[in-house]
């Protein structure tokens, strides 16, 4: 699973990517521990609203952002929009009314919005074998759960002899180093997709993401992961300080928790992705999560919440790490900038649906009905996954278009680009730029 970093383009990537997460995590530790100060029994609901605000700007901005830079260098971006995140967590130690907070959690996660897509559509283009590419998609996985397995703990550690304030610092430096990390190397820039016009750029992404029945599958699967997730992530410190009474060392506890199963998921799946389909094994993750949040409706206390949230992150890591592989095999590579935005966006609407209930149900109904209610939408995400993601993915698609280019490479030669629909059958490869959707 190693072997990617010997390529040291992705190695300076991937250890940016750790540092910046690394302090990004330490803002979600103490961004919790804030809102619980500030709004005491009703951190939930701050919290919700504050990570339903980060999803409204990744949900909006993420398409957006993708089609303004697609011609600009992916370094030099990715290093601005590093230096613009620095800059605001900078500030998050000053926050002394909940409005700050929300007003604060937009800039920082609208760079954020340009900033992920770009990185995650330039490592296939790093790494374009499909076997390092796969590593390196459980290397970036990995990356995710050592945040919420190492962040937790160190930020526990700095809670015995500091503030929870100190921890925006470790975001700031965490910022500022990636940008560093990213200056050390050239990267290459995918040739944008013909001179269209904005608008279509705008809307490409998501034109092909929504045509494409394995991405609306996965998409499913995402409704799971975010409906696990973010009970996880809205109401650990509500459960843990709110109803078992515990100290913030503890809710950084269980976090770590949910990142180490995480990560096993992560550090097994390149072995099992050789063997198994990624369709399964995602469907796999979506359905342990689900079982657990069912599970989760009839248990309480401080030790098998621990358990359950090693188990939640099995099923978290499993549904997700495999997600690059598909969208790679999904669009030819001048496609894939605007493909991973759409991903991005698509994804982060299942968390704009589910942060705002983790948070106000959890204050409004208790936590016990607001498990049952996301361990439901658990249970949807995983059927619909089932339903939209055909079991036989095949190399061979049937598809029509009711209007072709005379230059378009769908039409045959001797067909009449206007007028009726054409249906061709073609064998699918890579080199294709629109191969997976049925038009």
């Amino acid at each position: 699973m190693l072997t990617p970093l010997t390529d040291r383009r992705y190695r300076h990537l991937f250890a940016a990517q750790v540092i910046a997460l690394f302090g990004t995590g330490l803002a979600t530790v103490a961004l919790s521990l804030l809102a619980f100060d500030l709004a005491g029994d009703e951190a939930g609901r701050v919290l919700g609203t504050a990570f339903t605000i980060k999803m409204v700007a990744y949900v909006c901005l993420a398409p957006l952002t993708a089609a303004i830079t697609e011609r600009l260098p992916p370094r030099a971006v990715l290093v601005v929009l590093d230096l613009i995140r620095a800059s605001v967590a900078l500030l998050l130690p000053f926050i002394s009314e909940v409005c700050h907070i929300y007003v604060l959690i937009f800039a920082l996660q609208a760079a954020s919005a340009a900033f992920t897509p770009t990185f995650q559509a330039t490592i296939p283009e790093v790494l374009p074998e499909e076997k390092a590419y796969t590593n390196a998609l459980s290397l970036s996985r990995l990356a995710y759960d050592l945040e919420n397995l190492l962040t937790p703990t160190v930020a526990a550690a700095v809670l015995l002899v500091a503030s929870y304030q100190s921890l925006f610092i470790g975001t700031t430096l965490g910022f500022l180093a990636s940008a560093l990390l990213v200056l050390t190397v050239v990267l290459p820039s995918p040739k944008p997709s013909g001179s269209a016009p904005f608008r279509k750029r705008l809307t490409s992404g998501l034109t092909i993401y929504l045509r494409t029945p394995r991405l609306r599958g996965m998409l499913a699967v995402y409704l799971s992961v975010a409906s696990g997730g973010a009970m996880v992530i809205i109401n650990t410190v509500v459960l843990v300080q709110g109803t078992y009474g515990l100290a913030p060392n503890d809710v950084a506890i269980a976090l770590a928790c949910f990142g180490g199963g995480s990560m096993v998921a992560a550090l097994g799946l390149p072995a099992v992705l050789e063997r198994i389909p990624d369709r399964t094994v995602m469907q796999a993750g979506a359905a342990l999560m689900a079982v657990t949040m069912t599970v989760a409706t009839l248990v309480s206390g401080y030790d098998l919440l621990l358990g359950l949230w090693t188990i939640m992150g099995l099923g978290y890591g499993a549904a997700q790490t495999p997600a690059g592989r598909v969208l790679k095999r999904s669009a030819h590579a001048a496609d894939r900038p605007a493909l991973f935005a759409a991903q991005f966006a698509l994804s982060h609407a299942c968390w704009l649906l589910t942060y705002p209930l983790a948070g106000w149900l959890g204050v409004a109904l208790g936590l016990p009905i607001t498990f049952a209610i996301l361990g439901t939408l658990c249970w949807v995400g995983f059927g619909l996954s089932i339903v939209l993601w055909p079991r036989l993915d095949e190399e061979i698609i049937e598809h029509s278009h009711p209007e072709l280019a005379p230059d378009d490479p769908h039409l045959a030669e001797g067909d009449h680009p206007h007028g009726h629909t054409h249906t061709h059958v073609f064998v699918i490869d890579d080199r294709h730029p629109h191969w997976p959707h049925r038009l």
